[in-house]
């Protein structure tokens, strides 16, 4: 089965980044509306209420490189279907979110299997990311308390920075967000940390492009905050958005047939 957790997780780090930028905010001369506008408008602009990505995927080592390709169809947040398409021994394989669900199909033994909620919280083999933070098995916006932390210049260009913090008794893995989203509202950086304060991840967003119909990041780095030499890099290849997908498009029959 170490195979399919591997594979389970490169799923799991492309649902992060198609749903990456729903954060919320609030500051002392910001209200909570307005600090909700603000995310809301980056969520729409990075996902929208239907979209087809064409992705990929890049694990980097000291020692290795490895590269995946996707196709990705998603309707809001409770569903997404991703194709595999390279390499060779992972082509054909898909992945289906339906809500708090996921399946995932292996045609070379014909086999669907469940995954299990309690694989959320673990980290996956080989890459910077958690489980729950990329198919948000938790919810950015109901499991925390989120702060407008003033206006600031990241990378020359001024941003937003807001803070999130995890509510009481709720089941996340970090214990602080705080990311960056530039007045065009295009995330431009997001660090993680753990329970005790310390920094683990940062996600860097760059190669703002247009794509579709909008203009949004395309090259996203997740960089470790202790180990040299090591990240998890998508590129976005091609982007469509708000071409209707009906709910039956996702379901496990589809998973058999779609190529």
């Amino acid at each position: 089965m170490g195979r399919y957790k591997r594979i389970i997780r490169y799923f799991a780090a492309l649902l992060l980044w198609l749903n990456t930028g729903i954060v919320i905010g609030k500051g002392p001369d910001v209200s909570a509306q307005d600090a909700g506008e603000i995310i809301r408008k980056v969520d729409q602009k990075m996902r929208g209420e239907y979209s087809y990505q064409e992705l990929e995927m890049k694990i980097v080592r000291p020692e290795w490189e490895r590269s995946i390709t996707m196709k990705n169809w998603s309707k809001g947040s409770d569903y997404a279907l991703i194709l595999i398409t390279a390499p060779a021994k992972e082509k054909g394989q898909v992945f289906l979110k339906r809500g708090k669900e996921m399946w995932n199909w292996v045609p070379s033994i014909e086999r669907m299997i469940k995954i299990p909620p309690s694989m959320m919280m673990q980290s996956w083999m080989g890459s910077d990311f958690t489980n729950d933070d990329l198919v948000r098995e938790s919810s950015i916006i109901q499991d925390y308390d989120h702060y407008l932390d003033g206006e600031v210049e990241y990378d020359g260009v001024p941003c937003w920075k807001i803070e999130l913090i995890p509510k009481e008794e709720a089941p996340v893995v970090w214990g602080k967000i705080l990311t960056w989203i530039d007045k065009d509202y295009n995330q431009r950086k997001v660090e993680y940390y753990d329970e005790d304060g310390y920094l683990i991840n940062t996600m860097y967003l760059s190669g703002i492009r247009e794509m579709g119909d909008r203009i949004m990041p395309t090259h996203w780095e997740m960089i470790p905050a202790d180990e040299e030499g090591k990240k998890t890099v998508i590129n976005v290849m091609k982007a469509e958005f708000n071409d209707p997908i009906p709910d039956s498009f996702f379901s496990q029959q589809n998973m058999r047939m779609i190529r």
